[in-house]
């Protein structure tokens, strides 16, 4: 019995050894893409990250920095390894779970262990945590600041520590488990809310342990307490104790005439007071149960309390300060991620429901003078009957969501869904594409690591793929492996341990298929989504440990010896994540990886000082706000997150210094764009103004609420329009000539307005806010639009914008054509080749994912492309030939390979007289546009993009058309016609 503890233990810690030497060897040494550089900057100095936050992590992460001993280009590296420890962790105790679950399954005692059985056991746990321990996404999660590698951290305390408890027969001791279960998930509120999913698998153990002789009745109420008990921490706790105490407050402020926070105040102190005296009367008068019960509410929220740093925080207003939580209205509002909005799951619209009619919702409260007052109500919109259904999958009219739900069900325009439409699309959608997808990829093995790439099976072979493809580093094959194991184990389990089959049954599906059907996923994500049913794939590896277990009992009658047979089952076993490991090291491995923050600074580096950039949500932003707030590099550009710029707290903040950046130019004030104010302007065209309107002018009687601009909407209220798709603003020249940016070249055509049609379609606030910037600004300070912003956020001033690297500068001068803005060559030419950072960018041996393949690529290849344009153009061939020498140095196909920008290369090379890289560069690419597109034909799966492939075709055989190159030109035009028709 002592040699099992023993070696119980020391396997535990040497999985947790191996996991964490894995996870510190391949793990991202600077700041990821996503919201990797948020969190990073927010530990660095505590500030407030987007909602619900996530203040644990937050301060654990704060603690970890310090390590970098004044550093700064190391914080994100010391960050990141919160997720290594914490992961190295998850899987020792995952490990210990499984033995405990596999201990249950061998039905002996202890005592009774033979080497035989210890072996089983032991290996058994350790195949199942090794495994999970270079899954595809635990491993991704796990090596950066990223919250999963911690909440996963939480699910496995929380679920082992309930597994223990179910085995202390000493009911006192027992207890103190319950406890400390219930403060481990209070601290887990602030890492992620994805561990609370797990409780009504836990209440079945309770109900398990508590009535020896359970009934399905019995198990189903176990299980719904479960689902209340969440219900109250979810609903109850966490936005609901805030609520309630935002009641109060405005009792006595409004009622009784009490300052601000007297209400707060009185509310904490009354109810901490109730739960301590509960506590005391319930030990007194020897009530265990509402003893055990009122302790564990207290710890609970202990853990909770980690959100007491969001309000000292946001009170000192730092630069990163999202919704502003630093009152009990705001700080609600935070909690209940009303910035998201709300998504319908039991009963609401289609996507092609308009709605009828609105009534007003839940008040609005704002602070005025010495009380708080309703300033507007939340909108609800009335649907016709018709429009509605019960369970709605296909419900998001957003963006291209309603072509993308009529393509996956062949629905016309104009046709509504059936509910056989919306099953369709939960099943082959979001339950077969958003998580069958991701656990096969875990199990099976992943087919690339593009954008809705899919799963590996045994038979999948590289005969006749793509060069690219087969290239590709996520391409991995574990021939199903892992997944077999997993059904052995569910299959064993069920027979042997139906009960324990049933408490992981519920856990893999609560943290799986149900959290997938209550996050209702629209028909396009912004990336791919597996890292939230990671605690799914982490239940499906205590399966896949216990399929050893079962491999074991069947060859019970094969081989007779006990020793033989279990060494032999769990020495073949092994393998298995030995291959995981092998196979998944390359493109898990972020070692000598920067681009995400080359980029940010290759980006900032493109504005003159003092700017003012517009940047879109997360990857345009996340790492520019890492790189200023961390390691201090250029603050004195203001960035401006348009997803942001609809939010009254954002548009406060920008109106504030910040660094070296003083305030931007807005002069519209907080009741122009409080929340549910001019959230959209209704484009309603005047008579008299279709010869346009004065920006400024406009900018005006919008902050003045002039009723000359006003219409009443269906409920009575006036909302503001928009009068006219044309716009002008009057040119300073002299504070132009004063600034000194307009060229020489340039200053001729300058005009006295700058005149514009914006478009016949409504402005939303951060257009708004946008136009008051430009209107109030008078050329004071540069502006410049992120190259990688979609197109409706530069406002159709493109002809008005002058490329300089990574960006467009607004500028008072439209030059004729340059719909797509024109380049300032001179200026351009010492940004893209003396500013920028491209640290191992041409290492073809540091992996490099569709994201980095994306932005830094995409907004590096377009802008060396434009400037080697306007240099020819200019007849500058020596400069253009340098130019796209050094593009090709700095981002070569070796470790980027050519995209759809780099076909226009062939081209420019052509112009500058090097026929030879240029014939090279069209010949590699044409050879992978044939491969892609024949292995689209044949059925076998798809990689890359037709559309693009064809067109890379159409470029190289226009390019060498024009530079006389015939038998190269005919030769890509036959590769084109054997496609055309598939692909025309």
């Amino acid at each position: 019995m002592q040699s099992f503890k023993r070696l119980n233990t020391l396997v535990g810690w040497f999985t947790f050894v191996v996991a964490l030497i894995t996870y510190a060897m391949t793990v991202e040494r600077t700041a990821s893409f996503w919201d990797c550089g948020e969190f990073i900057a927010c530990s660095f100095k505590l500030q407030v990250p987007h909602p619900p936050g996530a203040p644990f992590f937050l301060l654990l992460g704060r603690i970890f920095s310090m390590f970098s001993l004044g550093d700064l280009t190391s914080v994100a590296y010391w960050v990141n390894m919160v997720s290594v420890l914490a992961s190295a962790f998850t899987i020792a105790f995952l490990f210990w779970t499984i033995t405990m679950l596999a201990q249950k399954l061998l039905g002996k005692a202890e005592s009774e262990y033979t080497t035989a059985d210890t072996l089983l056991v032991i290996g058994t746990s350790a195949v199942g945590a090794l495994a999970y321990t270079f899954s595809d996404t635990f491993w991704f999660s796990s090596v950066e600041a990223e919250v999963y590698g911690m909440s996963s951290f939480f699910t496995a305390i929380v679920v082992w520590a309930a597994f223990k408890w179910e085995r202390i027969e000493d009911e006192a001791a027992a207890n103190r488990w319950l406890i400390f279960i219930a403060y481990l998930t209070g601290l887990s509120i602030g890492v992620h809310l994805l561990n609370l999913v797990t409780l009504p698998a836990l209440a079945l153990i309770y109900y398990f342990k508590k009535y020896p002789k359970p009934t399905f009745w019995g198990g189903a109420t176990a299980a719904g307490i479960g689902l209340i008990i969440l219900g109250i921490i979810n609903a109850g706790i966490i936005p609901g104790l805030p609520g309630m105490a935002f009641v109060v407050e405005r009792f006595f402020v409004n009622t009784l005439g009490l300052p601000f926070n007297s209400g707060m105040f009185f509310f904490v102190v009354v109810f901490l007071g109730a739960v301590t005296y509960g506590i005391i009367w319930s030990s007194r008068q020897k009530r265990p149960i509402w003893n055990t019960s009122l302790l564990a509410l207290a710890f609970v929220l202990i853990g909770y309390a980690s959100y007491m740093q969001v309000l000292v925080r946001a009170d000192f207003n730092p630069p990163i300060n999202e919704n502003n939580p630093d009152d009990a209205l705001n700080f609600l509002s935070y909690l209940r991620r009303e910035q998201y909005g709300s998504r319908s799951l039991l009963y609401g619209p289609v996507f092609t429901a308009q709605p009828i009619d609105n009534k007003k919702g839940a008040p609005m409260w704002k602070k005025e003078g010495n009380r708080y007052v309703i300033f507007d109500y939340q909108p609800e919109y009335v649907y016709s009957p018709g429009d509605e259904m019960l369970f709605p999958r296909v419900y998001s009219s957003q963006q291209n969501h309603p072509q993308l739900y009529r393509q996956m069900l062949g629905l016309a325009e104009g046709q509504k869904p059936t509910m056989g439409d919306n099953l369709k699309f939960l099943f082959s959608y979001q339950l077969g594409h958003m998580w069958w997808r991701y656990l096969m990829w875990n199990f099976a093995g992943r087919e690339s690591d593009e954008e809705g790439a899919g799963y590996m099976l045994p038979w999948s072979t590289d005969n006749g793929v793509p060069d690219l493809l087969k290239a590709n580093k996520a391409r991995d094959n574990f021939y199903m492996l892992p997944f077999a194991l997993g059904l052995f184990g569910i299959a064993f389990q069920y027979f042997r341990r139906r009960r324990d089959f049933l408490i992981v049954g519920l856990l893999f599906l609560f943290t799986g298929i149900a959290l997938q059907i209550f996050l209702n996923s629209p028909p396009s994500e912004p990336r791919e989504r597996d890292y939230i049913y990671v605690g799914s794939f982490y239940f499906f590896a205590i399966w896949l440990g216990l399929g050893v277990m079962a491999i074991a009992e069947g060859l019970r009658n094969t081989l007779k010896s006990d020793i033989a047979r279990n060494g032999l089952v769990v020495g073949l076993c092994l393998l298995v994540p030995v291959m995981m490991g092998a196979k998944s090291w390359d493109n898990h491995n972020r070692d000598n990886r920067y681009q995400s923050v080359d980029f940010a600074k290759n980006l900032l580096n493109s504005c003159a000082p003092n700017a003012v950039l517009f940047t879109g949500g997360d990857n345009d932003t996340f790492p520019l706000w890492y790189v200023q707030e961390v390691e201090g590099f250029r603050r004195d550009v203001r960035v401006c997150n348009l997803s942001l710029l609809g939010t009254e707290w954002y548009i406060q903040q920008m109106k504030r210094k910040t660094y070296e950046s003083e305030a931007l130019p807005i002069s519209l004030e907080f009741d122009n764009f409080n929340k549910g104010k001019n959230d959209v302007v209704m484009f309603y065209e005047l008579p008299g103004v279709k010869n346009g309107i004065d920006l400024k002018q406009y900018i005006n009687l919008i902050k003045t609420n002039n009723p000359a601009l006003q219409v009443p909407l269906t409920n009575g209220d006036m909302t503001s329009i928009l009068p006219s798709s044309e716009l002008f603003l009057p040119i300073d020249k002299a504070a132009i000539d004063k600034a000194n940016f307009v060229p020489a070249s340039l200053r001729p055509m300058m005009k006295d307005t700058l005149q514009w049609s914006i478009g016949k379609k409504n402005l939303y606030k951060p257009d708004l806010i946008m136009l008051d910037m430009i209107a109030t600004n008078n050329w004071q300070r540069p502006i410049y639009f992120s190259s990688t912003l979609a197109s409706d956020n530069y406002l159709n001033l493109k002809n008005y914008m002058q490329l300089e690297g990574y960006a467009y500068r607004l500028m008072p001068v439209a030059v004729p054509g340059a719909s797509d803005g024109y380049v300032n060559s001179d200026i351009m030419y010492t940004n893209m080749t003396k500013k920028t950072f491209w640290r191992e960018f041409d290492n073809p041996n540091v992996y490099y994912d569709e994201t980095y393949k994306g932005p830094p690529v995409v907004s590096a290849r377009i802008a060396f492309f434009r400037l080697a344009d306007q240099l020819i153009r200019e007849g500058n061939t020596a400069k253009a030939r340098e130019v796209l020498d050094y593009s090709l140095k700095v981002i070569p196909d070796k470790s980027i390979p050519y995209d759809q920008i780099s076909s226009n290369y062939v081209r420019f090379l052509f112009a500058v007289g090097d026929n030879k890289k240029a014939l090279e560069i069209a010949n590699t690419m044409a050879t992978r546009a044939d491969q892609n597109l024949s292995y689209i034909k044949s059925g076998r799966g798809q990689f890359g993009n037709p559309n693009a492939d064809m067109y890379v075709l159409q470029t190289i055989i226009e390019a060498c058309t024009e530079a006389k190159q015939t038998a190269a030109a005919n030769k890509y035009e036959a590769i084109y016609q054997k496609h055309a028709n598939s692909f025309g």
